[in-house]
């Protein structure tokens, strides 16, 4: 069987056996008009009143947006809620538009453009959050597990706050959209640590799409309501990175609908857990790196048996991720002693829940990871090499059948990645 993968910017053709279970997300058509759908969602929002009822002319204005991390329509979303500013007399220059980077690197020239298209940066101040410098940071509160709150400035000076992002299927925080684009999405580095902390990561319920319960996710919302946030504009999209809903108004509201969207999207029933499960990080740009793309074999773990095989194909252009992840990868010589270290009392570092998302999995399966990235670099990072996935599947076939009398190996594909996310049946 003939298959396109989610790779990259162009797709990975692979064959795989006929046998394989292909999980697809639930087909969803995209939104005929989604322009004026963005119109009416603003006039029409969910417990909220319509944007240009809360907004005066003297107001300044903040606009929260996702970084090139995330495929959110902003050349879609921001021009009628800009549009929309500039009918009640807000001025351009009061407003900013602050790229919700978390702890990734600041957004290029290039990459603002790509999301934002040409017009918008040269008329309106555009910044990239820097998690990192405390100068740029603002004190707010404390959570209710007692860590401090400090949050972007130039957000929490705004009189008016805009939330915008994408909805989907998220490895650790349930989903992604509403509060996510506070925390960790214009947080404090200490404040991101303390949610992404190991304890919580090792949650029972800190997973895809659970959000009760969830002490990521809780908290994530928790903060963002604290800022008071405006309004909120979210939205969700199939495998083509189509818009397939609009969920605006306040943000619990907003949230809670495009989660149920989300999920109906991608929830795929399995009748049992699979011998080999083939996976992607949904291509680019969300497999830009190593780091970003252990989603990918995260949400292949739901669907596969302990002691299993998965095989991500994930393009990783930009090779494996920023330092601090790295030198936490190469500071062992195995996953376990990676997730012992991460677990040890007073260990803290950046970005260490990528880290510790992968060795979680490799305590569970195998992973194969295809990549524009060298063995040796792929190695590096304690994965294993796959040139080919269609030889990489063949071999784990060849190697299951020897050790089970001769048994076929199950085996499931997700072609989009956490775009859809095994549920096994009770």
């Amino acid at each position: 069987m003939k298959l396109r993968l989610a790779y990259g910017k162009r797709g990975l053709d692979v064959e795989v056996p006929d046998h394989a279970l292909v999980l697809l997300p639930q087909h969803t058509p995209p939104l005929p008009d989604p322009e004026g759908a963005v119109r009416r969602a603003l006039e029409e929002p969910l417990a909220s009143p319509p944007l240009r009822e809360l907004v005066r002319a003297e107001d300044s204005v903040a606009i929260v947006v996702s970084d090139i991390t995330r495929p959110v329509p902003n050349r879609i979303l921001l021009p009628p809620v800009l549009e929309t500013l500039g009918r009640t007399g807000v001025a351009k220059e009061g407003v900013v538009i602050v790229i919700g980077t978390g702890m990734h690197r600041a957004a290029t020239p290039e990459e603002i453009e790509a999301m934002l298209g040409p017009d918008i940066p040269a008329s309106y101040r555009v910044v990239s959050h820097d998690a990192r410098d405390r100068s740029t940071l603002s004190y707010l509160t404390a959570t209710s597990r007692g860590a401090e709150v400090w949050l972007n400035r130039d957000y929490l000076g705004a009189d008016v706050k805009i939330l915008t992002g994408f909805v989907e299927p998220h490895i650790f925080a349930g989903y992604s959209g509403g509060g996510k684009a506070v925390l960790p999405g214009i947080a404090g580095a200490d404040l991101v640590m303390s949610n992404h902390g190991a304890d919580m990561l090792s949650h029972p319920k800190a997973t895809y799409c659970q959000a009760e319960g969830n002490p990521i996710f809780e908290e994530a919302r928790e903060v963002a309501l604290a800022t008071h946030p405006t309004f909120s504009l979210n939205v969700t999209l199939n495998e083509r990175k189509e818009i397939t809903g609009i969920f605006a108004g306040e943000m619990v509201a907003a949230h809670e609908a495009g989660m149920g969207q989300a999920a109906r999207q991608a929830l795929s029933p399995i009748p049992h857990l699979f011998d080999i499960v083939v996976s992607t990080n949904i291509g680019y740009p969300a497999d830009i790196n190593l780091y970003q793309s252990v989603k990918g074999m995260s949400v292949a773990a739901q669907a596969v048996r302990e002691g299993g095989a998965i095989v991500l194909a994930s393009e990783c252009s930009e090779g494996l991720g920023r330092g601090e992840y790295v030198e936490l990868l190469h500071s062992e010589g195995s996953p376990k002693a990676l997730l012992d270290k991460i677990h040890s009392p007073g260990f803290a570092v950046y970005d260490q829940w990528g880290v510790q998302c992968q060795v979680m999995v490799q305590q569970r399966a195998d992973v194969y990871l295809h990549s524009s990235m060298s063995r040796e670099t792929t190695e590096s990072a304690h994965l294993y090499y796959c040139q080919d996935v269609a030889e990489t599947v063949e071999r784990l076939r060849e190697r299951h059948r020897a050790q089970h009398g001769g048994r076929e190996p199950t085996i499931c594909v997700l072609p989009y990645g956490h775009l859809t996310v095994p549920q096994l049946q009770a």
